[in-house]
C-alpha cells in the first residue's frame, strides 16, 4: 500500500532537517578545532591547514547546493542562511589562524 503524500513529505522533511543537524554539528566541531589551533603555535601545519581548508570547502559546497523543499517553513530557510553565515565566519577564522602561521 503506497504511503500518503503528507507522510512522504514529512519523512522527507525530517531527513532534510537531520541533514542540516549534521552540517550544524560539523561546523561546531570545526569551529572548536580552529579556535584551539589559534591558541597553540605550531598546530596549523601544512597538512592540518590543507585538511581544514578541504572540510570548509565541503561544508560550503553542501550548504550552498541545498535545495529547500517547497513545503519547508520560514524557520528552515532562516536556519540555512545562518549556517551559511557561520561557515563564512568559520573560513574567516581559519584564514586568521593560517595567516599567523605564515607570519611565524
Amino acid at each position: 500500500m503506497p504511503m500518503p503524500k503528507d507522510e512522504i513529505q514529512q519523512d522527507y522533511i525530517n531527513a532534510w532537517r537531520n541533514y542540516l543537524d549534521s552540517l550544524d554539528l560539523a561546523i561546531k566541531k570545526l569551529d572548536t578545532d580552529i579556535k584551539a589551533a589559534s591558541e597553540m603555535t605550531g598546530v596549523c601545519t601544512d597538512e592540518w591547514c590543507e585538511a581544514t581548508q578541504h572540510v570548509i570547502d565541503e561544508l560550503s559546497n553542501a550548504l550552498f547546493s541545498i535545495s529547500e523543499p517547497r513545503w519547508s517553513n520560514p524557520e528552515d530557510s532562516l536556519r540555512i542562511k545562518q549556517l551559511k553565515r557561520r561557515v563564512h565566519d568559520l573560513y574567516a577564522d581559519y584564514r586568521t589562524v593560517y595567516s599567523q602561521v605564515g607570519s611565524a
